[in-house]
């Protein structure tokens, strides 16, 4: 995940856009033609691959250190990495700007903390279709448009095939943390662009890779004690962290200063299919049918309510001033 990019890598940040889209440079607004946006769509797709078969070596090693431990050396290597590549600056800063920076880390490691407690209890295809479903809801409501009851409604029938009628194939508590770490994921998206205004490449970043290592370390610590100092529990979450924090973290970054963020919410729409193949290849968990349907029920909201924002933004930009 979610993250985003996942987990998080991390969404259907479609919720994120009118507040993500000055992230785009002028260059990038602008469109520079059709092969111009090949680059950041590229970053934004290997992002999502990255971070999703990430997310199941996670699955696999959480017998050993468990969903705490395994959040803990995912943020805390990722941390160690980023801090020793970017060296960030920690003078010139604003209050304002460690204020984003330190909220950015807090959300980050509640969307990956709730997301793994999540992956620990359900199969990570329907995790990360319910985990979308926290910013697609944001975006519903946000612009009151009667045909995003049309997205609502898709989400809710995948909901309902997800859950069986009542969650009773899946786990009811794993579901709640797969619905709270979408809460988050919305906001690791907000703040994840506007940190990128704030703080140049990917310092920002780094420092609030720190600060969510800093804040789970005390819990990866209570639940794991030394198992995390074993040598292959290190080199296994060493893996995690940069498949599932590192590269995909980084690359969306960039990707955010570069294209578009409703054209970057449709792209993250596909995460729920990613993940789903991930499981399905690297953990063998295989989804019927119907939760193939849900699945693909919930991107198609996702993509929608995106395409609703993205029509009605242009539709209010050519509209004439009246006097």
């Amino acid at each position: 995940m979610s993250t985003p990019s996942a987990d998080p890598g991390t969404s259907s940040p479609a919720v994120a856009a009118p507040v993500a889209a000055p992230v785009a440079t002028p260059d990038a607004a602008q469109g520079g033609g059709r092969w111009g946006s090949l680059g950041p769509v590229g970053l934004v797709l290997a992002g999502g691959l990255s971070v999703q078969f990430g997310a199941a070596l996670a699955v696999s090693l959480m017998p050993r250190a468990g969903a705490l431990g395994v959040v803990t050396l995912r943020l805390a290597v990722a941390a160690v990495v980023l801090l020793l590549v970017c060296r960030p600056r920690l003078r010139g800063h604003s209050r304002a700007d460690w204020g984003t920076v330190v909220v950015f880390g807090i959300a980050m490691a509640g969307m990956n903390g709730l997301f793994y407690q999540a992956v620990d209890r359900i199969p990570l295809g329907p995790a990360v279709t319910l985990e979308v479903l926290g910013p697609l809801a944001l975006s519903v409501f946000a612009s009151r448009r009667a045909v995003n009851l049309v997205w609502a409604g898709l989400a809710l029938a995948g909901v309902f095939l997800l859950s069986g009628g009542g969650f009773d194939s899946l786990d009811p508590a794993g579901a709640a943390f797969a619905l709270g770490a979408g809460v988050m994921w919305a906001a690791y998206i907000v703040f994840s662009a506007r940190t990128g205004r704030r703080f140049p490449q990917a310092d920002g970043l780094a420092l609030a890779m720190a600060v969510g290592a800093v804040l789970f370390l005390p819990l990866g610590i209570a639940e794991s004690g030394t198992k995390l100092f074993e040598p292959m529990t290190l080199v296994l979450g060493a893996g995690v962290a940069l498949l599932s924090s590192v590269l995909p973290y980084t690359l969306e970054l960039l990707a955010l200063r570069r294209l578009p963020a409703p054209t970057f919410a449709i792209l993250m729409s596909l995460e729920p299919a990613i993940a789903a193949a991930a499981g399905f290849l690297v953990l063998d968990q295989a989804l019927s049918a119907t939760q193939s349907a849900a699945i693909a029920l919930v991107i198609a909201a996702s993509m929608g309510a995106v395409r609703t924002q993205v029509g009605r933004g242009r539709r209010v930009k050519a509209a004439p001033d009246l006097p």
